[in-house]
């Protein structure tokens, strides 16, 4: 029997030689990634600057990062259909370009309202840009060191950018007397670099997995011949998910509901706990005694810990595999949460958020990276879409949240809290599905028709 177009290209993918396209795909997607994951890193450190200028209120600036994060879960949720029907790279643009152009008309915004209106649309691009980062990223990756690759695509995306991101507010602090002159101009930066990154990946050719399973495999074939592989010696042939026309949506929730609704839990406490925490970081501390400058020097000295946290993941997540090294780490982060919670002097505190920070983002990205594996190429962006678009959802309540028990209950109640809500991310990465480590992506899921 004739082997399939699909079952070639997969394990053509799974078994290639890194080249030079390989390389640039990985860069390219990590750019964008960059520009996406510093927007909303940098918003904490943005929140004393938005204030101080009288700009926004608290509860206004509060209703500013939450239309952001409403518009990420539109965006994250939705583009999983799209990619998984038209295709990786044209929603991959769209998504940089709607996120370039309003953060950059957000940063001119005369008010609250249009600045809500601009953040709102940037987050649905900003909301896109994440799951399709891994996806696309993945379904190049050679199966042996796809952990390697995608905890790469992290490091420089997703980690480097947490100090970078709060060094650069800090610089432009330094050097701008005006508050409104800080917020606008990091912003102004971020949306121009997020532009510049589109040009460059006009470059980009499509997911031959993708293309493999929906009738294009000539175009599959051209592709792998880029990335330095031989053609196939005999006649392929197709089968039942070839040209597929499935649903994406119901492939997710009828043949995979356990594994969409427990990464539902895992990304609602990861980024509640990485994005909302790191919002109020700088305000909480500042309402420790420290003044801004203070607070930001100390959340950059915590915030090394991210790129700290993906240094590690590379040699973990092959070695040992996502599942376990999840687990460990989201435990490990409920009990750090305790430890922060009650640090009094400086030194304590910035020891004990480190240390919390590392195990937050190790637990989160070793979670989400095995999210982006455990979906059919039909339905990969759009399973881990969903589930990473709850957790945004959840995100947007978890912030005021934050700040509403703080103020009513105290600081150790609210670590309490996300302490619990790591301990139950923990048990529910057990549920993702099979450990994918050193394993083609369709032995972890193939595709379906």
């Amino acid at each position: 029997m004739a082997q399939t177009i699909e079952a070639f290209v997969g394990n053509a993918l799974d078994e290639a030689k890194i080249s030079p396209l390989h390389r640039r795909v990985v860069a390219l997607i990590a750019a964008g990634y960059f520009f996406d994951v510093i927007d909303f890193t940098v918003f904490g450190s943005l929140v004393p600057f938005l204030l101080q200028s009288k700009f926004a209120t608290g509860a206004e600036v509060a209703a500013i990062g939450s239309a952001a994060i409403f518009g990420m879960f539109i965006g994250t949720a939705g583009q999983g259909e799209f990619s998984d029907r038209f295709g990786r790279r044209f929603i991959y643009q769209f998504n940089l370009l709607l996120f370039g152009v309003f953060t950059i008309l957000g940063a001119f915004a005369p008010s609250v309202t249009l600045m809500i209106i601009c953040r709102f649309i940037a987050g649905i691009g900003l909301g896109a840009e994440q799951p399709l980062a891994f996806a696309y990223a993945g379904e190049y990756a050679p199966k042996r060191i796809r952990g390697r690759i995608l905890a790469i695509v992290h490091f420089i995306g997703g980690a480097c950018v947490w100090p970078i991101g709060t060094a650069v507010v800090l610089g432009f602090g330094s050097l701008l007397d005006t508050p409104e002159y800080v917020w606008r101009g990091v912003w102004l930066v971020i949306g121009i670099g997020a532009l510049i990154v589109w040009v460059f990946r006009f470059t980009l050719p499509e997911s031959p997995r993708y293309l493999a399973t929906h009738g294009r495999g000539k175009e599959a074939l051209d592709v792998l011949e880029r990335l330095g592989i031989a053609g196939p010696k005999e006649p392929l042939s197709t089968d039942v998910a070839s040209n597929t026309k499935s649903d994406p949506f119901a492939v997710v929730f009828t043949q995979f509901p356990v594994r969409v609704i427990a990464g539902m839990i895992c990304f609602s406490a990861f980024f509640g706990v990485a994005i909302g925490l790191g919002a109020w970081l700088p305000n909480i501390m500042n309402a420790k005694g420290f003044n801004i400058t203070k607070s930001l020097q100390y959340t950059l000295a915590m915030n090394f810990a991210v790129p700290c946290a993906s240094l590690f993941m590379m040699y973990a997540l092959d070695k040992y595999g996502r599942k376990i090294t999840s687990v460990c780490a989201f435990v490990c982060a409920g009990l750090m949460a305790f430890v922060f919670a009650n640090a009094g002097t400086p030194t304590e505190l910035i020891i004990a958020g480190f240390v919390m920070i590392f195990f937050v983002q190790v637990a989160g990205n070793s979670m989400q990276i095995f999210a982006s594996e455990v979906f059919p190429t039909n339905a990969r962006a759009s399973g881990f879409g969903w589930a990473a678009g709850v957790g945004r959802l959840a995100t947007a309540f978890i912030m005021p949240m934050i700040l509403w028990v703080q103020n009513g209950w105290g600081l150790t109640t609210v670590f309490v809290c996300l302490a619990t809500f790591l301990l139950v991310a923990a048990a529910s990465v057990t549920q993702l599905g099979p450990e994918s480590r050193q394993k083609g992506l369709d032995e972890v899921a193939a595709p379906t028709g």
